[in-house]
């Protein structure tokens, strides 16, 4: 949608004011910078429309190339050697560089679009309504020539992210483009605005996305872990084919503070209902040990020995790696099954 130029309603300004006596300009009604940030109706923000139509060429880019791969023949054996995808450049921001990015506390806020500079081919990251649930980043990209769909958090997840990135997963099945999900979140947002805006429903949408992709899902943990959060951003329960771990990646149902608050609050409204004084010294140390466990429990060395992911890796390998696994979910749709409908017969 062009800024300034694209309107849609439903009922124009006249129309509103006699219909209800509500007063509304174009713009709050129903201009571009509305309905891209606020309601989501549209994707894009153009500033004008020689800039809608440089963004529609990227956007149909990223489908192209997959109708041209589809046009190339029949597959090959899987045994031959294998082309790339298409041409690729290497990131324009060094990958090392990702060791003095992303904090070891999960508590620093840091934008993962720097993550996704230095591991994505030519450091090009076309996202994907950039301006509606900013907090779920979620884009096209392309990764030793393979084209992925990137979701990824900055935040929590708000019921305007999660319907950004249900739109997003099923846009990315439909186009063929293989899912990697970088997780950092400490979960789906809590509260009575969230939960009055339909934060379950929303929520849940996301999840069956996940949950029925037909694409390959790699996720990679790069910080907090937390919660539902988990799941909607495609954790071990949700069948990734490849699941990895960050060295500072944390992994639990909570945070260590959060969990601790929490059963504080639930012992001494107990003590109080049953009409018993509250011992804030056992109080406290009750927190400490919440909080020492929660840490301990929800590192990546603990997770990862519990086969919650496929192993701890460096993250300036991350590109690499995340080439490699793409190349063997490249190879695993070129073999043919060969399924059979008989048992084996014994002599």
């Amino acid at each position: 949608m062009v800024r300034g130029r694209a309107r849609a309603f439903l009922a124009g300004p006249p129309l509103l004011r006699a219909a209800t006596g509500e007063i509304a300009t174009d713009e709050e009604l129903g201009g571009a910078e509305m309905h891209t940030s606020i309601s989501g109706l549209g994707e894009y923000l153009a500033q004008d429309d020689a800039d809608a139509i440089r963004i529609a060429r990227e956007v149909v880019a990223r489908l192209g190339f997959l109708r041209e791969r589809d046009r190339a023949g029949p597959p090959s054996p899987a045994d031959a050697p294998q082309p790339r995808l298409a041409a690729f450049e290497e990131p324009r921001y060094d990958p090392d560089g990702l060791a003095g990015v992303v904090p070891l506390d999960f508590r620093q806020p840091f934008d993962m679009r720097e993550v996704v500079a230095r591991i994505v081919d030519d450091s090009d990251f076309l996202e994907f309504q950039p301006d509606y649930g900013p907090q779920t980043v979620c884009g096209h990209a392309g990764l030793y020539g393979h084209r992925i769909g990137i979701v990824t958090n900055n935040g929590p997840l708000d019921p305007a992210g999660s319907n950004k990135a249900t739109h997003f997963i099923q846009a990315c099945c439909q186009s063929g483009a293989a899912l990697v999900y970088l997780q950092n979140t400490t979960g789906y947002i809590v509260g009575r605005a969230s939960e009055q805006a339909g934060m379950i429903k929303h929520g849940s949408k996301m999840i069956q996305a996940v949950a029925n992709a037909s694409v390959p899902s790699i996720t990679i943990h790069c910080g907090a872990s937390f919660g539902a959060g988990n799941y909607g951003m495609c954790g071990r329960a949700f069948g990734p084919r490849f699941v990895f771990s960050w060295p500072n990646a944390r992994t639990a149902v909570m945070g260590g503070e959060q969990a601790a608050l929490t059963m504080r609050m639930v012992t001494e409204a107990t003590a109080q209902r049953r009409g018993e004084p509250v011992d804030q010294a056992k109080l406290d140390a009750l927190e400490r040990r919440i909080v020492e466990t929660f840490d301990r429990q929800s590192g990546a060395l603990h997770t990862s020995a519990r086969l919650l992911d496929d192993g701890i890796v460096d993250p300036r390998d991350t590109r690499r790696l995340l080439g490699f696994v793409l190349d063997t979910c490249a190879e695993a749709s070129r073999r043919e099954l060969r399924p059979l409908s008989f048992g084996v017969a014994r002599p």
